[in-house]
């Protein structure tokens, strides 16, 4: 026997869905157009392997973290990191012409670290896996 569920009622008819945070949406628009501008109209050879990966956005609106990410080592991420300084008003004028916001929030670059963490993770839980497989050898050549 079925049992009615008002949640699943609602959110059929569109009523029970949650809403992102205004600040979320206009963060994924900047982001796709910073993206889009650098791929684009930014012409400056430090920036060409630059990757924007996430934008954190405050509620009011003013002020912006826009994350990187560039392919390299600590030479190219200062190099990206100082390009993305020097863009910055351009940045920031492109955004205001485009989005039309009553306040064009004040841009901050950020080096995103996620990625080389995420990595680290990886190589770790590769070393475990790799024990464990080196430990269930020794075990079955013990048995035989």
């Amino acid at each position: 026997m079925a049992v009615w569920d008002p949640k699943e009622t609602l959110n059929s008819v569109g009523l029970g869905r949650v809403e992102q945070k205004r600040s979320t949406r206009v963060a994924d628009v900047i982001r796709n157009e910073i993206a889009s501008l650098l791929v684009g109209k930014v012409r400056d050879p430090k920036l060409i392997n630059v990757t924007i990966s996430r934008v954190e956005l405050s509620d009011d609106l003013k002020y912006a973290k826009i994350f990187f990410t560039v392919l390299g080592g600590v030479r190219e991420r200062r190099n990206a990191s100082a390009g993305l300084q020097r863009a910055k008003g351009f940045i920031r004028s492109y955004i205001a012409k485009t989005l039309n916001l009553r306040y064009t929030p004040d841009l901050q670059f950020k080096f995103d670290e996620t990625a080389e963490k995420v990595a680290e993770m990886e190589t770790i839980f590769q070393e475990i896996a790799d024990e464990r497989e080196a430990a269930k050898r020794d075990l079955s050549d013990d048995d035989t």
